[in-house]
């Protein structure tokens, strides 16, 4: 098993542990968390759903983000990140959920929000939203997407710490 499926194994086996489900919201990975937590065996007994969210039109309806958040701060933002979360979480049956959107790239970035800047967000029932930035290194679309599965799966392991 590589690192991704590692982290993805210890994740589920946390929500085991909590008897919770989990949920992902997913933009600039397009489905690869999901992805990840789905090629663990066993793992429909700890994972509810993935939203891919990849237009902003698809945040507003699969996870009501607010057309006024998308026009203030881009999709690409913390509000946007736990929105996203927070929509996941009351759109599902899950008892946390993991939310990333972010630029890629190669194409897409700027001065202001350059190419590997990702936001996050996690949800929990019953607690304070989280919401975290990071900026990869721009070493390539697959790259950025692949360290974003990985923080976002810590993520999701710290929180059930």
């Amino acid at each position: 098993m590589n690192e991704l499926g590692e982290l993805a194994d210890a994740f589920l086996k946390a929500c085991a542990r909590h008897k919770i489900l989990s949920a992902t919201a997913e933009s600039c990975t397009g489905g690869l968390i999901i992805a990840a937590l789905t090629d663990i065996p066993g793992s429909s007994s700890m994972v509810d759903r993935g939203f891919i969210t990849y237009s902003n039109e698809a945040k507003m309806e699969m996870l009501g983000v607010s057309a006024a958040t998308l026009d203030a701060h881009g999709a690409v933002s913390r509000e946007t990140a736990v929105e996203m979360a927070a929509g996941a979480l009351a759109r599902s049956h899950a008892g946390i959920a993991l939310a990333v959107t972010g630029i890629a790239g190669p194409d897409g970035g700027s001065p202001e929000k350059p190419v590997g800047l990702v936001w996050f967000g996690l949800a929990r029932r019953g607690e304070a939203l989280i919401a975290e930035k990071r900026i990869f290194e721009n070493n390539g679309r697959d790259f950025i997407r692949r360290q974003t599965v990985r923080t976002a799966l810590e993520m999701g392991l710290k929180a059930l710490e």
